[in-house]
């Protein structure tokens, strides 16, 4: 099996050649998910603000079944840790040590539904992210404390990679969404 640095070099070129702009379409698969998975209306979701050739994932708050729904950003935090912020689509963010873009800090909340960025993916859920282990940290801490989060992995369909290597840190996610569908 390739090393997850290699793999993370390999996807991140990939995606950035074939990157291309989604419509908001994209995410009715998701939108029928969450609909068919939870009754309550209340949803947190927890998103991430595009870069580096990631999914535009803003396109879903142009779905309908968004308005008035709660949208937290994750922020990182001291000791690489990481918790997600309120957001609300326009207002001002910040320029993280990493370069990303995070919401002013006020009070964190957990979320209900996770959207995960992911350089590449495979079939049994599990996922490549950049390496910091942000979003798995989170996942092991508070999926054992707190309460289930439902968990989407975004990505293109050409991220999929046979087989990752697998730590035993590592979250697999519930679902993966790519322009096919959800697997």
């Amino acid at each position: 099996m390739l090393q997850k640095n290699t793999l993370r070099r390999k996807y991140s070129h990939l995606r950035k050649k074939k990157y291309y702009e989604i419509d908001k379409d994209f995410f009715l698969p998701f939108v029928d998910l969450i609909k068919s998975n939870f009754k309550k209306k209340n949803l947190k979701f927890a998103l991430y603000y595009p870069s580096n050739f990631e999914l535009n994932i803003l396109k879903l708050l142009e779905n309908n079944y968004m308005k008035n729904k709660q949208i937290l950003i994750p922020k990182t935090e001291e000791n690489n840790q990481m918790n997600f912020y309120p957001w609300k689509k326009n207002e001002v963010l910040l320029v993280n040590k990493f370069g990303m873009l995070e919401p002013v800090k006020s009070r964190s909340e957990i979320p209900d539904v996770m959207l995960i960025p992911t350089l590449s993916f495979d079939s049994r859920k599990f996922r490549l992210g950049y390496g910091k282990g942000f979003y798995d940290r989170y996942l092991n801490k508070y999926l054992k404390k707190f309460r289930n989060i439902f968990t989407v992995g975004v990505a293109f369909s050409f991220q999929k990679h046979h087989k990752l290597p697998k730590d035993r840190n590592d979250v697999q996610v519930d679902y993966i969404l790519t322009e096919k569908g959800i697997y």
